[in-house]
C-alpha cells in the first residue's frame, strides 16, 4: 500500500510524504504506482521549474520513500502571494486527485493530512 501524508500549516498545503508500494500489479504494470509516481514528479517539477520556487525533496528509489516540502507555499516565506497560492493549490490538487482515486483503489492507497 502507498501511504501518503500531506503536510498543512494553518490550512495551507506545503508538502507530503509517500511510503510503500501499491502492489496493484507486478512492477512495470502497476497503474496505481505509475499514476502516483507521475503526479509526484509533476508536482515537484512544476514547483521547481514552472514556479521557480525552492522545493526540498528526497527520493529513495529502493524503498519508494519520498518527502517533499515547498516552504514557498507558506505565508511569510515569499513576497509573491500569487506564487504561494499557486504552489499550495498544486499540492492541494494532488491531494484531491488521490482522494478521488480512493474510490477505486482504496486497498492500495492511504491518503491523510497532518496539520503542524
Amino acid at each position: 500500500m502507498v501511504k501518503i501524508t500531506f503536510f498543512k500549516r494553518d490550512g495551507v498545503y506545503y508538502g507530503f510524504r509517500e511510503t510503500g508500494h501499491a502492489e496493484f500489479e507486478d512492477a512495470g504494470k502497476d497503474i496505481v504506482c505509475a499514476a502516483v509516481s507521475a503526479m509526484t514528479m509533476l508536482v515537484i517539477n512544476a514547483i521547481e521549474v514552472s514556479y521557480a520556487s525552492d522545493v526540498e525533496y528526497s527520493i529513495d528509489e529502493d524503498t519508494a520513500d519520498i518527502e517533499v516540502r515547498a516552504y514557498g507555499a507558506l505565508p511569510g516565506n515569499s513576497e509573491d502571494f500569487a506564487k504561494q497560492y499557486a504552489i499550495s493549490g498544486l499540492i492541494q490538487a494532488y491531494y484531491l486527485q488521490l482522494v478521488d482515486m480512493l474510490e477505486d483503489y482504496d486497498e492500495y492507497l492511504d491518503v491523510t493530512e497532518a496539520e503542524d
